[in-house]
């Protein structure tokens, strides 16, 4: 079954607010097993807004329209709705009695006759109680189509969609999805595929996707079944062969769990600290690593050494090193993770130094250039890196590439 949906609202398309409720919406469709092919960002204007219904409902079995459901004049998604439908509006008791209460329990004597409107609903209409304001929801039926109607608000829309109208498609569409993410890093996207293709092109139920993210690969493992526990029996037996496969590549395989997450229950498992020391990232992987709750167990310390002056007097970078090698250098990464380990007396110590652009670049040491530096329990290991992009981009993938080094020295080193 498809589905497709509609955000109405004029805000939208100027980029006044953020269009949550259309992800939100996505996801929850796609747990459902709901097709999803097509999403729409419509204004407050009615010649639009039908057109936008119309098609929606000519190649869609389910369209979710989200907002227009207000108490003022360019609120038009329940009228427009109900005129494709050829549904008459009336007003619902139930509907007015419950906007009453609303403004009762907040202390309001005089209620904007406009409010009312909200109490009007199609003839026909399964009507959704909205415990978070005043416009409720609606469902809409005819000929096999189906039009659900939300409020804008994520607020009056989250908590009415898993309350009411989730159970209600899962009546539809009985069949659930279920999916598990598989997260990589130290290895790219081509490689990780090739590493799959037979599983890919045998593939029907689950299904492997490979997404590509700034330093990490993630493989998301989809099944299809009537409720969750068959769906997972499914899905249980290729993670077990793509955890052969991929061995330590795999960071994680809970999908909320970032690669800085990893990389720091990894060192509180191995009774690690671990010092940063940063020169083109300026404090980037410090601040990914501070993004963790709980780090402060193994954090120790951050530097930040842009120029060469910081590198010599913060981590003990020889003169000699800058003057024969320069900053962007196999050898000052290595003295500057050195370095770090005997200035703070951690365990560990990360070390990023490299050109980020858009200036500063030469034809021996490009834009992009960047050298990653980890020491962990006395070994030292040093990555040359070449990134494309922007400055923001290099920086970015020069933090992610640092994690990953890290994460692979203390796995080399972990203690038996």
């Amino acid at each position: 079954m498809t589905a497709e949906l509609i955000s109405v609202g004029t805000e939208l398309l100027l980029g006044n607010i953020v269009n949550t409720n259309a992800a939100f919406l996505a996801r929850e469709c796609a747990g459902l097993g709901l097709s999803v092919y097509y999403q729409t960002t419509v204004g407050d204007n009615p010649q639009r807004l039908e057109a936008a219904v119309r098609q929606a409902l000519s190649r869609s079995d389910v369209v979710i329209l989200s907002g227009g459901l207000g108490p003022t004049q360019d609120d038009l998604t329940k009228e427009i709705t109900a005129s494709v439908f050829g549904s008459a509006l009336k007003e619902d008791a139930h509907t007015r009695e419950r906007i009453q209460a609303y403004f009762d329990a907040r202390g309001t004597k005089e209620i904007a006759e406009n409010n009312w409107k909200q109490a009007v609903v199609p003839e026909g209409a399964l009507v959704l109680d909205n415990e978070n304001g005043t416009a409720p929801g609606l469902i809409l039926e005819k000929d096999g189509k189906t039009a659900v109607l939300l409020p804008g608000p994520p607020g009056e829309l989250i908590p009415m969609f898993r309350k009411a109208v989730y159970p209600y498609l899962h009546r539809k569409q009985p069949e659930i999805i279920v999916s598990e993410m598989v997260k990589l890093c130290g290895i790219g996207e081509s490689r990780a595929e090739q590493m799959i293709t037979d599983l890919i092109e045998k593939q029907s139920n689950p299904t492997i996707a490979t997404y590509a993210k700034t330093g990490e690969v993630h493989l998301r493992v989809t099944a299809r079944a009537a409720d969750r526990e068959a769906a997972e029996l499914l899905i249980k037996p290729v993670l077990k062969e793509l955890g052969a496969r991929f061995g330590e590549f795999i960071y994680t395989m809970e999908e909320k769990v970032t690669l800085e997450e990893a990389v720091a229950s990894l060192l509180k498992e191995q009774g690690l600290t671990v010092t940063t020391v940063e020169s083109c990232t300026g404090g980037l992987l410090a601040g990914r690593l501070v993004n963790v709750a709980g780090v402060s167990e193994v954090f120790k310390q951050g530097f930040v050494t842009y120029s060469n002056k910081a590198k010599r007097k913060l981590v003990g970078v020889k003169k000699a090193t800058l003057r024969e090698v320069g900053a962007v250098s196999e050898r000052t990464a290595r003295e500057m993770a050195r370095g770090a380990v005997l200035a703070t007396g951690a365990d560990a110590a990360v070390s990023v130094t490299g050109i980020a652009g858009p200036d500063g670049g030469t034809e021996e040491k490009p834009v992009g250039l960047v050298y990653i530096g980890v020491a962990v329990r006395g070994q030292t290991w040093v990555q040359e890196c070449h990134f494309t992009g922007n400055r923001a981009r290099i920086r970015e993938a020069s933090v992610a590439a640092a994690l990953t080094l890290l994460r692979k020295g203390i796995l080399e080193t972990a203690e038996n």
